[in-house]
């Protein structure tokens, strides 16, 4: 005999967590499909850290929007007691001058904060006096704004499946969504690997990369990639603790590089890049960091953070982006299958909109509209798109 819930949900990561909690919170009967422990070892966000900024170069909505979660992050810490939202600001350092011809998206995003009524402090020329890890030559401008942190990626994950479960969210720990079931053109159950069936008026695939492999008509638009993660053990942790350090990013747009501060428990500087990665499938390719990846990393220091230059890495790991063609999620039912959404294209950049993306979600499953839905909505994406997210560093 299966299961049966007015919604099923295949995945629990920030996507299917917070749609959980959502349908939930509107009276539903709510399942969840995971095919591990949450927080899985291998998804995205299970790591000790995520950036929350609201920088996003000229784009109005992603601002908005990650103004909008600031609050809903504040809201968490409230509710479970803990920071797991430290708000240590977020640093811009820029290679270029914002004087320079050009809209660079530092100083877009100066820009905006400034028109939206925050209160960015300008890091023109004084970067070093601010944080002294970094190297003032390289970046002679900037700014730096306090409204902005990271979030304990991992530990957020296992407090919102505990919560979920305390609202009454039914969770399924390894039962891997295999085959979705359907009956005169609508959805009706998921079939897992494990072999189990799961019955439900309504189905949700929040399975990140694996989405595509279970909606294959959406393999032309998303795709996995890989992208490069490294803890450092710093031989100077005072210069890369707040107030003297916090959450950063090194021209971005051009570089990828982004960081992080000490982290209170694990006592590791995390450095990552946000690029282009590379294009792997998500079970059958080597999730591997390599000497040239390591090699770029110290170049990346010794340049920028030299007094990180030389220290030990003590943990890497590829972290697998969704990534629409585009850029942006993929938030929509499916418009030829009925009782079906998907909510999934994090393209690196979800786990900071946590406190919305559940509202979204569980309005296209609903049928509703959110204010936010329309970008979001089933699309097709010409295959020669560029990635529309500002502080995505594009090339190769």
């Amino acid at each position: 005999m299966s299961d049966h819930y007015d919604f099923l949900i295949a995945g629990a990561g920030i996507f299917g967590l917070s749609t959980a909690i959502e349908l939930r919170k509107r009276k539903y009967s709510v399942g969840l499909l995971n095919p591990d422990t949450i927080p899985h070892p291998l998804a995205a966000s299970t790591d000790i850290s995520k950036v929350v900024r609201m920088e996003y170069g000229t784009d109005d909505e992603y601002m908005d929007m990650a103004a909008y979660c600031m609050d809903g992050w504040r809201s968490w810490n409230e509710l479970f007691g803990e920071e797991l939202y430290h708000e240590v600001g977020f640093i811009l350092a820029t290679r270029s001058p914002f004087s320079d011809p050009g809209d660079s998206f530092e100083a877009a995003s100066y820009r905006k904060l400034l028109d939206k009524g925050y209160s960015p402090v300008r890091l023109n020329g004084n970067i070093g006096a601010y944080f002294p890890a970094f190297n003032p030559q390289v970046y002679p401008d900037g700014f730096y704004n306090p409204t902005a942190g990271f979030v304990e990626s991992g530990r957020i994950i296992k407090k919102l499946a505990d919560y979920a479960e305390q609202l009454g969210v039914v969770i399924h720990q390894g039962q891997t969504a295999q085959v979705l079931e359907q009956a005169g053109g609508k959805c009706t159950a998921i079939s897992t690997r494990e072999g189990v069936r799961f019955e439900a008026g309504h189905v949700v695939v929040c399975a990140g990369v694996f989405t595509p492999w279970l909606l294959p008509e959406l393999q032309p638009y998303i795709k996995a990639t890989g992208h490069p993660v490294f803890h450092l053990r710093p031989g100077k942790p005072e210069l890369f603790t707040y107030p003297r350090f916090a959450v950063f990013s090194a021209d971005i747009s051009n570089t990828g590089w982004y960081g992080f501060p000490v982290h209170p428990t694990e006592g590791v500087v995390k450095i990552a890049n946000h690029g282009v990665g590379v294009t792997l499938h998500p079970e059958n390719d080597a999730r591997v960091v390599t000497a040239e990846d390591k090699r770029k990393l110290r170049d990346f220091l010794r340049e920028s953070l030299p007094a990180l230059a030389d220290d030990p890495i003590v943990y890497t790991r590829r972290c697998l982006y969704t990534d629409t063609l585009d850029g942006h999620f993929w938030i929509d039912r499916h418009p030829g299958i009925e009782g079906l959404t998907v909510g999934t294209g994090g393209s690196g950049h979800a786990l900071k909109m946590g406190p919305v993306l559940g509202e979204l979600i569980a309005d296209a499953a609903e049928g509703r509209t959110h204010r936010w839905s329309a970008r979001y909505r089933w699309r097709h994406i010409e295959s020669g798109i560029q990635q529309e997210e500002e502080a995505r560093f594009k090339e190769n």
